[in-house]
């Protein structure tokens, strides 16, 4: 890992595209790095730009300069990175403008709504790999402490042969919610509801830990809205290469909103990981709950980086992003594992639509690319 203190390298100037409240989330991690400069925000609505300009200026000392697109901006203000924050369905025409112009880019999660689209952001990053830039999905929880203990026991071996996953993301979002964005709730712009947009990270790790998809069975449902396109219910089942099997379970019909949970068992061990911390952890055929050893308490919400666990989490990943940029590498979550959890999603969908399994290797080959998804019980 490269010091940048000692090493004297460069600040990167960094454009956010997007400036809703994700493009905010953002930018307070992107201040708390000392090697990146926000110099731009783009955003069509000139008042969101403006206001996170506010924002950023307050926080900084320094205003960054306002665009109503990607191109007027490249030609206004230093840009090293472009970080992309737009709507789901809008990320591959920024990625690539961004490419096309030598920058590195930051893609919010998840990659697009599209499965064709994704494809061509997949190629795009490959492209990009080769001239040396960094392209990046955020998956800010793999980083967490928890996770990377939980990945490194289910790949070294440490839960014995890994043999199942269970994965609860009970969340609630009101009516209110998805009426406050035309684009909320859509297939086109949002890709998808409670799988896609809140369950997508859960869906990242269930991967990361249990390895590739076979097969996937999922139904879903709208129980709980109106005026919604999207499901707010899905159950699934998923079989790995491994044989391992795992439950998924993601809505934002859970009143009023309870924690993530995740579980992972093998027959030497078994770890569980409850609202981004590790609630409990067994390896190498011992009973001793070793959870506070693995991950020890200042280690559980950042140590001394402040109370603000989105800040955090996003502020690791950015760590990760620079260090790759610095030392020539391939970041630690890369457009090819951000593919591979869109084709779960997608799969659910295409499972819940079609009333039957779905094979994993269907999906990504793009067999099912002309099947329209559905939410509810297929005709």
């Amino acid at each position: 890992m490269t010091d940048p203190i000692t090493s004297g390298a460069s600040p990167l100037n960094v454009a956010i595209v997007g400036c809703g409240i994700i493009g905010l989330n953002h930018a307070r991690a992107i201040l708390r790095h000392p090697r990146l400069t926000i110099t731009a925000l783009v955003d069509a609505v000139p008042a969101a730009a403006h206001t996170l300009a506010d924002t950023v200026e307050a926080e900084s000392g320094a205003r960054p300069a306002e665009s109503a697109a990607l191109t007027e901006a490249l030609g206004a203000a230093p840009i090293d990175v472009v970080v992309i924050c737009t709507p789901s369905g809008l990320h591959v025409d920024v990625a690539r403008e961004a490419i096309a112009a030598g920058k590195h880019v930051v893609i919010e999660k998840p990659l697009d709504t599209d499965m064709g689209r994704a494809r061509e952001i997949l190629e795009l990053s490959r492209a990009a790999e080769r001239d040396g830039l960094v392209v990046s999905v955020i998956s800010q929880h793999r980083f967490d402490p928890a996770s990377r203990a939980v990945a490194e026991a289910a790949h070294s071996g440490r839960f014995g042969r890994v043999t199942s996953g269970v994965a609860s993301v009970a969340w609630w979002r009101s009516q209110e919610y998805y009426d406050s964005g035309q684009w909320r709730g859509t297939w086109d712009l949002d890709g998808g509801g409670a799988v896609m947009n809140q369950g997508v990270h859960t869906v990242d790790l269930l991967v990361w830990f249990l390895g590739r998809p076979v097969e996937i069975t999922a139904h879903t449902a709208l129980l709980a809205h109106e005026r919604v396109e999207v499901e707010d219910i899905a159950v699934a089942t998923i079989r790995f290469e491994s044989g391992a099997l795992a439950v998924l379970h993601a809505t934002t019909a859970a009143f009023p909103g309870l924690a993530v949970r995740l579980q992972v068992h093998g027959d030497r061990g078994s770890a569980v990981v409850h609202d981004d911390q590790l609630e409990s952890f067994f390896a190498d055929g011992d009973t001793a709950d070793r959870a506070s050893d693995v991950v020890p308490a200042a280690e559980v919400r950042g140590g001394d980086r402040g109370p603000d666990v989105f800040v955090t989490g996003h502020l690791r990943q950015y760590e990760d992003i620079v260090d790759a940029i610095d030392d020539r590498r391939a970041p630690g979550v890369g457009v090819e594992d951000a593919f591979v959890s869109l084709c779960v999603v997608r799969s659910v969908y295409l499972s819940a639509t079609l009333g039957r399994p779905v094979r994993f290797e269907e999906v990504v080959a793009g067999d099912l690319d002309g099947v329209t998804v559905t939410t509810g019980v297929p005709a």
